[in-house]
């Protein structure tokens, strides 16, 4: 899932990014609406939480034009208000959800799955290839030998793969949707997670390299490429 977070106290968001991280999220970070509008226009985000107080372009503004983009990006705010006619302007302005501050981080987390779930189309409980299963929602792994232990980015470039139907994704993509901004496309960091993630899956291989386009994992009777 990828998120950014638009949020003017930067230790806050800070904080938040690294709390995201550590659920699996590829977490970018805005300080100011400015800001936050340049990368929503330039990057697709499941989730955007939005601070309604921020300096520039405020975040009824941005969240205004998150909405008129007809994307399905999924817009959380948080404010520093609780009062109802505050959660109803909110809402009116396009907002998916609204979250007061100070919130409980597990309650924030909740609320960005569910956002994030509805970013997407939506997908089988279990994205399953051969006999492997893997769970987006317990955020496991199967196979027929028993579970399989995975790095955070391990998981994510799998349940993209699965999540593909046999369609090529490539690693452009995967480094986008899987990682953040500060991951560096001309790294191998793609290329070193697949490896290490056919490695851990064992044998027979599920993921196929289909050479100058990406990966995939093939549906059953699609040729090999």
């Amino acid at each position: 899932m990828r998120v950014l977070v638009v949020e003017d106290e930067e230790p806050l968001a800070d904080a938040i990014a690294r709390g995201l991280r550590r659920e699996g999220m590829a977490v970018d970070v805005a300080l100011t609406g400015d800001d936050g509008h340049e990368k929503a226009a330039v990057t697709r985000y499941d989730v955007v939480l939005l601070d309604r107080d921020l300096p520039g372009m405020s975040g009824d503004e941005l969240c205004r034009e998150i909405v008129a983009s007809g994307e399905l990006t999924r817009v959380l705010m948080l404010t520093a208000s609780s009062s109802v006619s505050n959660r109803v302007d909110g809402l009116s302005l396009g907002a998916d959800d609204y979250l007061a501050k100070p919130f409980a981080f597990p309650e924030l987390v909740a609320r960005v799955r569910a956002l994030g779930r509805r970013a997407t189309p939506a997908a089988p409980p279990l994205l399953t290839a051969g006999d492997v299963e893997l769970d987006p929602a317990k955020r496991t792994v199967r196979r027929a030998s028993g579970p399989v232990e995975l790095t955070r980015k391990e998981f994510g470039v799998l349940e993209v793969l699965l999540s593909a139907a046999g369609s090529v994704v490539s690693s452009e993509e995967l480094l986008e949707r899987v990682w953040d901004e500060n991951a560096d496309p001309f790294t191998t960091t793609v290329r070193v997670t697949v490896m290490t993630l056919r490695k851990k899956l064992g044998e027979p291989g599920i993921i196929e390299t289909v050479v100058g386009s990406g990966y995939r994992v093939p549906e059953p009777g699609t040729p090999r490429a």
